[in-house]
């Protein structure tokens, strides 16, 4: 039980470091903060309103790891690497990808409550 609370509390550390100095998961969060009420009002369904908020919270997660992955790069070594470049241009593609993943989401369900049916 131990372990479970201290992954807890060093959860919520991290939590409180992006929240207070990483912009992109600032506005992450009031992304997440505005599709909460939009999401109940653009799904048709639970599980289409779990799916839309489920595309923020991916959406969070890929960029706190990307932020994790700079923040190890960067104890490595702030000079100039290929590899570090990689890894951090990587990082940030996967957000990238997990943003098309989300508007995708976001919009097909947009769609499916203009036209009044399910896609």
């Amino acid at each position: 039980m131990q372990r479970l609370i201290d992954a807890f509390i060093n959860s919520v550390r991290a939590f409180r470091k992006l929240a207070a100095h990483e912009k992109a998961f600032q506005q992450e969060l009031m992304l997440l903060a505005l599709a909460l009420p939009a999401g109940w009002f653009i799904s048709v369904s639970w599980r289409g309103y779990a799916l839309l908020i489920g595309a923020v919270l991916l959406l969070i997660m890929v960029e706190v790891l990307n932020t994790g992955i700079e923040a190890a790069c960067d104890a490595i070594s702030r000079e100039f690497h290929i590899e570090i470049q990689l890894a951090k241009d990587c990082g940030s593609l996967a957000v990238l990808i997990s943003i098309v993943i989300a508007g995708g989401v976001w919009g097909i369900a947009l769609i499916e409550r203009l036209i009044g049916a399910p896609i």
